[in-house]
């Protein structure tokens, strides 16, 4: 029978374990996909461990909201796709029922995408999140435009990263915020226009070294905390801020300063969105076609050493890049 990872208590990569279960038949609208990979991400710790901010019913809970597969089965109603269609799960908001840690998952046909042409399996298991979380922050709601200054916090990880990218395929200008300088050619290397590092002096007064004075545009803040306040001193008059993330866990003071457009950001208020995965998908489709968009890859394990992918990432041993974990055939 298929294999499927689950945990029936909160705690450490040990509560997981792989057991099997029979296939399930997709219902009317749904498909059934074979898992190739899929990637570890931040909430898969916080819902292993108890600390999601959604509840999780226990036991038997199930992780993973993103990865790429085929087609295998469909359900009732569903058009468009085929069997054996390779596709990227575009959104599993209910993972701990459907999470894509198993070698099979069923889910909405339109919680899925194509996978686009040229991209390796290990690269679509790990690009969605990512990639729609900085498009959506950006893009979509920061309306960011040619020739605008990005200033991208925690510019190392996957969202960072992704954030850069994207910038450059439209024209922007992503500076990247790091507190060490040391990663700066690193940083330079993964897309950046300019790094400004919190070991290196004044963050504002450097972003208006790069911006000839006026400040960033739009400012993507996926850390959050009293680090913000430097933040909202490099923005420009006028500018905005996507608040897009968590990794400070510390109380993060009532924004001041320079006149902004203050913007909060979750990736689930688009990607359950069928009108804006579109433009997502097709996005993603030309990025990687033109070489723009390629998530970094750290390390690939096997579903059975699921325990160690999520040590892994746990212990930041990753520098930023994504895991993966393979499901064999």
């Amino acid at each position: 029978m298929p294999r499927v990872v689950v945990f029936d208590e909160f705690g450490g990569p040990d509560v997981m374990h792989v057991v099997e279960e029979p296939v399930v038949e997709p219902a009317a609208g749904e498909v059934r996909i074979r898992i190739e990979a899929f990637a570890v991400n931040p909430l898969d710790l916080m819902m292993r461990s108890g600390a999601s901010p959604a509840p999780i019913p226990l036991p038997h809970a199930r992780l993973g909201v993103e990865g790429t597969g085929v087609v295998d089965a469909l359900g009732p109603e569903v058009a468009g796709l085929e069997v054996g269609d390779p596709v990227i799960l575009a959104a599993i908001p209910d993972a701990s029922v459907r999470g894509s840690y198993a070698e099979f998952t069923t889910v909405p046909a339109s919680r899925v995408v194509a996978r686009p042409a040229g991209l390796g399996i290990t690269e679509a298991a790990a690009i969605w999140v990512a990639y729609s979380t900085a498009y959506g922050a950006l893009v979509e709601k920061a309306g960011m435009r040619p020739g605008d200054h990005v200033l991208v916090t925690a510019a190392s990880g996957g969202v960072g990263r992704a954030a850069m990218q994207i910038a450059n395929q439209l024209g922007a200008v992503p500076i990247a915020v790091t507190r060490h300088a040391a990663k700066t050619d690193e940083l330079l290397a993964a897309g950046a226009a300019a790094v400004v590092a919190g070991d290196r002096g004044d963050i504002a007064e450097a972003v208006r070294d790069h911006t000839g004075g006026s400040g960033a545009d739009i400012v993507l803040d996926v850390v959050m905390g009293p680090g913000q306040q430097d933040l909202l001193k490099a923005a420009r008059p006028g500018g905005a801020l996507v608040a897009a993330g968590f990794l400070d866990p510390r109380p993060t003071p009532f924004p001041s300063g320079p006149p902004l457009t203050i913007f909060s950001y979750r990736s689930f208020e688009h990607t359950l969105d069928a009108v804006v995965v579109k433009r997502m998908a097709a996005f993603l489709n030309a990025g990687v076609s033109l070489g723009a968009l390629r998530p970094a890859i750290d390390k690939v394990f096997a579903l059975d050493d699921v325990v160690a992918a999520h040590r892994r990432l746990e212990q930041g041993l990753h520098a930023g890049r994504k895991i993966v974990v393979a499901v064999p055939d």
